[in-house]
Protein backbone atom coordinates (compact mmCIF):
# COMPACT_ATOMS: atom_id res chain seq x y z
CA UNK A 1 0.00 0.00 0.00
CA UNK A 2 2.91 2.06 1.24
CA UNK A 3 4.35 2.03 -1.82
CA UNK A 4 1.66 2.28 -4.51
CA UNK A 5 0.87 5.89 -2.77
CA UNK A 6 4.25 6.38 -3.00
CA UNK A 7 4.92 5.64 -6.38
CA UNK A 8 1.96 7.63 -7.31
CA UNK A 9 2.94 11.22 -5.61
CA UNK A 10 6.24 11.00 -6.22
CA UNK A 11 8.03 12.96 -3.49
CA UNK A 12 11.20 14.66 -3.25
CA UNK A 13 11.57 14.44 0.47
CA UNK A 14 9.64 11.78 2.98
CA UNK A 15 9.45 13.48 6.18
CA UNK A 16 8.82 10.68 9.05
CA UNK A 17 8.03 12.43 12.71
CA UNK A 18 5.65 10.07 14.80
CA UNK A 19 5.81 7.01 12.97
CA UNK A 20 7.01 3.99 14.64
CA UNK A 21 6.59 1.39 12.11
CA UNK A 22 9.68 0.08 10.18
CA UNK A 23 9.69 1.40 6.74
CA UNK A 24 9.91 -1.08 3.95
CA UNK A 25 13.61 -2.16 2.27
CA UNK A 26 12.64 -1.67 -1.03
CA UNK A 27 11.47 1.73 0.00
CA UNK A 28 14.09 3.13 2.22
CA UNK A 29 15.94 1.45 -1.16
CA UNK A 30 14.47 3.31 -3.53
CA UNK A 31 14.24 6.50 -1.48
CA UNK A 32 17.61 6.33 -0.38
CA UNK A 33 18.58 10.06 1.16
CA UNK A 34 15.33 11.22 0.78
CA UNK A 35 13.39 9.79 3.87
CA UNK A 36 14.13 11.92 7.05
CA UNK A 37 12.98 11.21 10.74
CA UNK A 38 13.50 13.58 13.74
CA UNK A 39 14.07 11.37 17.08
CA UNK A 40 14.00 12.54 20.93
CA UNK A 41 17.40 11.61 21.57
CA UNK A 42 21.06 12.53 20.41
CA UNK A 43 21.37 9.55 18.29
CA UNK A 44 23.19 7.25 18.87
CA UNK A 45 22.25 7.10 21.82
CA UNK A 46 19.09 5.87 22.99
CA UNK A 47 17.68 5.13 19.68
CA UNK A 48 16.42 1.29 18.01
CA UNK A 49 13.65 -0.60 18.45
CA UNK A 50 11.58 0.02 21.15
CA UNK A 51 13.22 3.49 21.96
CA UNK A 52 10.35 6.20 21.52
CA UNK A 53 8.54 8.74 23.32
CA UNK A 54 8.47 8.34 27.27
CA UNK A 55 10.84 5.54 27.20
CA UNK A 56 14.01 7.39 25.39
CA UNK A 57 13.41 9.94 28.37
CA UNK A 58 13.11 7.74 31.07
CA UNK A 59 16.37 5.94 30.14
CA UNK A 60 18.46 9.59 29.25
CA UNK A 61 17.37 10.17 33.16
CA UNK A 62 17.98 6.54 34.89
CA UNK A 63 21.74 6.70 32.92
CA UNK A 64 22.21 10.03 34.36
CA UNK A 65 23.20 11.30 31.51
CA UNK A 66 23.68 15.20 31.47
CA UNK A 67 22.56 15.88 28.03
CA UNK A 68 19.55 15.22 25.90
CA UNK A 69 18.28 16.28 23.00
CA UNK A 70 16.98 15.73 19.42
CA UNK A 71 18.40 14.25 16.09
CA UNK A 72 16.95 14.50 12.52
CA UNK A 73 18.38 11.47 10.28
CA UNK A 74 18.15 9.94 7.15
CA UNK A 75 16.07 6.71 7.44
CA UNK A 76 17.91 3.74 6.50
CA UNK A 77 16.74 -0.24 6.60
CA UNK A 78 18.28 -0.34 10.63
CA UNK A 79 15.77 1.96 13.19
CA UNK A 80 17.33 4.99 14.01
CA UNK A 81 20.99 4.38 12.52
CA UNK A 82 20.67 6.12 9.25
CA UNK A 83 23.10 9.37 8.84
CA UNK A 84 22.65 12.14 11.33
CA UNK A 85 21.92 15.48 9.31
CA UNK A 86 21.66 17.55 12.65
CA UNK A 87 21.00 17.56 16.30
CA UNK A 88 19.91 19.72 18.90
CA UNK A 89 21.76 19.32 22.38
CA UNK A 90 20.23 20.76 25.88
CA UNK A 91 20.70 19.41 29.17
CA UNK A 92 19.10 17.60 31.82
CA UNK A 93 18.48 19.01 34.76
CA UNK A 94 18.33 17.30 38.12
CA UNK A 95 14.52 18.30 38.57
CA UNK A 96 13.62 16.48 35.41
CA UNK A 97 10.88 13.83 34.96
CA UNK A 98 10.68 12.06 31.87
CA UNK A 99 7.30 14.28 31.49
CA UNK A 100 9.14 17.73 31.86
CA UNK A 101 12.66 16.20 29.85
CA UNK A 102 10.19 15.26 26.76
CA UNK A 103 8.16 18.39 27.12
CA UNK A 104 11.48 20.67 26.42
CA UNK A 105 12.93 18.42 23.83
CA UNK A 106 9.68 18.37 21.63
CA UNK A 107 9.95 22.30 21.62
CA UNK A 108 13.53 22.23 19.95
CA UNK A 109 11.82 19.01 17.78
CA UNK A 110 9.62 21.50 16.48
CA UNK A 111 12.37 24.14 15.98
CA UNK A 112 14.72 21.78 13.62
CA UNK A 113 12.71 19.27 11.72
CA UNK A 114 11.47 22.20 9.87
CA UNK A 115 15.11 23.85 9.91
CA UNK A 116 16.16 20.95 8.44
CA UNK A 117 13.57 20.27 6.06
CA UNK A 118 14.06 23.80 4.77
CA UNK A 119 17.66 23.18 3.83
CA UNK A 120 17.01 19.62 2.12
CA UNK A 121 14.63 21.48 -0.02
CA UNK A 122 16.58 24.48 -1.17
Amino acid sequence: MIEKTLQDWDPDLIVLAGYLKKIPDSVVDYYKDRIINIHPSLLPKYGGKGFYGRNVHKAIIEAGDPFSGCTVHFVNSEYDRGSIIQQKKIPVFSADTPDSLAKRVLKEEHKLLPKVINQLIQ
